[in-house]
């Protein structure tokens, strides 16, 4: 279960935030990606889901806040074209980030767990394979398997 109900849980953040469009319909705690070859809008870029070569694709990371300026939730899933919230974390930051449920798996994860990022939704799953990135770390024990997506409390690596 995620911690409080904020997506950046770090008490002083020292990340970047930053402002643009969003192109779909992602929740927040999702990572993006700017929009390639789409041109800025009053100086400000379009941003879609992650959505590299493959999962664990080393790419900047971008997390998706909520609309709170609009009164919107942690949970609420953004419109397309809306303007969106974005926060750049460093290394030691702590987040609540959408963890998929993967179908056909009982994921559960433990303290300590690496997690990567999924190749074309954004959300964060357990590391296989030989990922390039493992850019989090799970900080909380989640002893029953997902059957949802669902907020998880993790810190950034940098990695």
């Amino acid at each position: 279960m995620a911690k409080g109900t904020e997506i950046i849980v770090t008490a002083n953040p020292r990340g970047v935030k930053a402002e643009g469009f969003v192109s779909g319909t992602p929740k927040p705690g999702t990572c993006m990606q700017v929009k390639a070859a789409t041109e800025p809008v009053g100086g400000r870029h379009t941003w879609e889901v992650f959505n590299a070569d493959a999962d664990g694709n080393r790419r900047i990371i971008a997390i998706l806040l909520p609309k709170r300026l609009e009164g919107g939730l942690e949970t609420a899933a953004y419109v397309d074209g809306d303007r969106c919230y974005l926060y750049f974390p460093l290394p030691g930051d702590m987040l609540n980030m959408l963890v998929a449920n993967i179908s056909g798996t009982s994921d559960t994860f433990g303290i300590g767990d690496l997690l990567m990022v999924d190749d074309g939704t954004g959300k964060l799953i357990a590391s296989t394979g030989s990922p390039e990135s493992e850019p989090f770390v799970m900080m909380e024990t989640v002893s029953t398997a997902l059957t949802a997506d669902t907020l998880e409390w993790v810190m950034f690596t940098g990695y």
